[in-house]
């Protein structure tokens, strides 16, 4: 059928599979999700899958037939619509559709990872800061860095727990949140000049 065609002509099974929720690390393997997997044993390529544990393996269509217990035609219509691919549809416009599809999906990918990389430095940054200066008595001034502990770590802890257990919508919209006017990339900033200013004040310590 043209359906089967035109699928497995336009879409890339690792991206597939990353796309629907399994993460692949750089040596293209992941946990497979075909058996009770706590080492990664599936082996991902471009066009094919095997799990060196069950033996599971198959194209993007048995992927999907597998993966969501669906018949394989209704597995190639599944992959058809997500990836916006149609019969009526010039297959390098599809193809075209697909990467631009895809693009976005890494692109989200990339920003949660950099929100992975930021958040929870801040968040020990904060615990710190709420134990370092936490006032010794009610007439001593409130230092601001305390202030901003108290009022930011719950808020940049629940995110955390979001990124690391919500589902992708609830993570989507913590990364856009958090991607908005440039404010990650201007808090990352400030934690290296925190992290350089705490880093000469221990060496002027020392050498006092």
């Amino acid at each position: 059928m043209r359906i089967f065609e035109i699928v497995k002509e336009n879409v890339n099974l690792r991206e597939a599979v990353e796309l629907y929720g399994i993460d692949v690390n750089r040596y293209g393997m992941a946990l497979c999700p075909f058996h009770n997997d706590r080492h990664p044993s599936l082996y991902v390529a471009g066009d094919h899958y095997h799990c060196f544990a069950c033996g599971e393996h198959g194209d993007v269509i048995d992927f999907v037939s597998k993966l969501f217990r669906l018949s394989l035609y209704d597995a190639a219509k599944k992959l058809a619509a997500d990836f916006h691919l149609t019969p009526d549809k010039p297959p390098s416009a599809a193809a075209l559709h697909a990467k631009r599809i895809r693009t976005e999906a890494q692109q989200l990918r990339e920003n949660e990872r950099l929100c992975f990389s930021v958040l929870p430095d801040y968040a020990r940054v904060l615990r710190d800061w709420k134990v370092q200066y936490a006032p010794q008595s009610p007439d001593e001034p409130v230092h601001a860095r305390f202030v901003e502990a108290c009022h930011k770590l719950d808020e940049t802890e629940y995110y955390l727990d979001i990124l690391c257990a919500g589902d992708s919508h609830e993570r989507a919209e913590v990364v856009r949140q958090q991607m908005s006017d440039g404010k990650l990339e201007e808090l990352r900033q400030r934690l290296e000049d925190i992290h350089k200013e705490d880093e000469n004040d221990n060496n002027t310590a020392d050498v006092a």
